[in-house]
């Protein structure tokens, strides 16, 4: 197949017509204030694309994830990273569903069933806190659990319908607090959205009252993950890959499109590109075959590193290749390689993953920093 076929054939069978529609536009109109990207990708019931047919979801795997996300990043990046953390939100509500039967299965019909889109809060940007370090407690209030907190999210702020954080509360026996996913609906009284400048995405909740079924304590300690949190993490891991390299494909489509380059660097950016690909298809053929455990998650945090490794050496290349262009697609291709260039921002990075993995090489519990 040709190259980006396999996964833009993926998005047609799933999500009919997104593809057509994104291709239509303009990139810059896609990545601007006003895009219409979420609502193409709503209209065409993307919010389901994770969950079990059975559970009014597409019944999508990993694999087939992996392959619409590398085929948004290509088309249009901001939507496949906002798109990635809804999916992560999905992925963890559909292993409360393995945990708390009926009622996780509930909250993922629900979501899927009302096409509605999820926002994340697990302290993606707060960089010198690790993913299990909330910044939203909760305290016990007369009618229920009342939670307190900033966060800003990557996207979805002013989309999302509902808001899924990670909270410190009360241990039930009294001795100290633990870890809670907490699922908060977006027009619930005391949450706001906004502020200033770089702050205009900053999600604020103010005593805001959680059904107490909505809040899930897990058994994460010191940074250890339970089930719930290592399937959620390793999805993320999966996702935003195929995203950062979908931007990154996009310029590598842009070089194999062009007959002016020698065949030999075309060539060469295809094997690099395609075996990155490959490496990812790995993690997601493990969690289909058997669902995402701690070996899983620690692969994919792997093949998250590799994969950052080999858009380093594409990425510049291909600028380097596209260089004459005019000034429009000039700014296009500067755009999407500073994009492809982010997923090493992405929490965990790899300088405080060091440790954790080489404890987790002799036989250590795998943790997160």
């Amino acid at each position: 197949m040709r190259f980006l076929e396999r996964e833009r054939a993926t998005v047609a069978k799933l999500l009919p017509g997104l593809d057509e529609s994104l291709r239509a536009l303009p990139l810059m109109k896609l990545e601007g204030p006003d895009s219409p990207g979420i609502q193409l990708f709503r209209d065409s019931g993307g919010p389901g694309l994770l969950a079990p047919s059975d559970q009014q979801g597409l019944g999508a795997t990993a694999l087939d994830a992996l392959r619409v996300q590398r085929a948004l990043g290509s088309r249009t990046p901001s939507l496949a990273v906002a798109t990635t953390m809804h999916h992560f939100s999905m992925a963890t509500l559909i292993g409360l569903a393995t945990t708390e039967g009926d009622l996780g299965s509930m909250l993922v019909e629900g979501v899927a069933a009302g096409n509605q889109l999820m926002a994340s809060g697990f302290a993606e940007e707060r960089p010198d806190a690790g993913i299990l370090s909330p910044s939203m407690t909760a305290t016990e209030g007369p009618d229920g659990p009342l939670i307190n907190g900033v966060t800003r999210p990557y996207s979805l702020a002013r989309s999302m319908d509902l808001l899924i954080t990670s909270v410190m509360v009360s241990r039930s026996d009294g001795q100290g607090e633990e870890l809670a996913v907490a699922l908060v609906p977006a027009e619930s009284e005391g949450l706001s959205v906004g502020g200033a400048g770089a702050e205009s995405e900053q999600v604020t909740l103010d005593d805001v009252l959680v059904a107490p079924e909505l809040l899930v304590r897990t058994s994460a300690l010191d940074g250890q993950l339970d089930v719930l949190l290592t399937a959620g993490f390793a999805w993320f891991q999966l996702l935003m890959t195929g995203s950062y390299l979908g931007a990154a494909s996009a310029l590598v489509e842009r070089v194999l499109l062009d007959n002016r380059v020698p065949e030999s660097e075309r060539v060469g950016l295809l094997v690099e590109a395609e075996g990155a690909m490959s490496a990812a298809e790995g993690v997601a053929r493990r969690i289909d075959d058997g669902g995402p455990d701690e070996s899983t998650l620690a692969d994919s945090l792997c093949v998250r590193y590799y994969v950052q490794d080999a858009l380093s050496r594409v990425v510049p290349r291909a600028v380097e290749l596209l260089a004459d262009l005019d000034s429009t697609a000039s700014d296009e291709v500067g755009y999407l390689a500073t994009c492809a260039n982010e997923l090493t921002l992405h929490p965990p990075v790899r300088s405080q993953m060091t440790g954790p993995l080489a404890a987790y090489l002799v036989d250590g519990p795998l943790t997160i920093a």
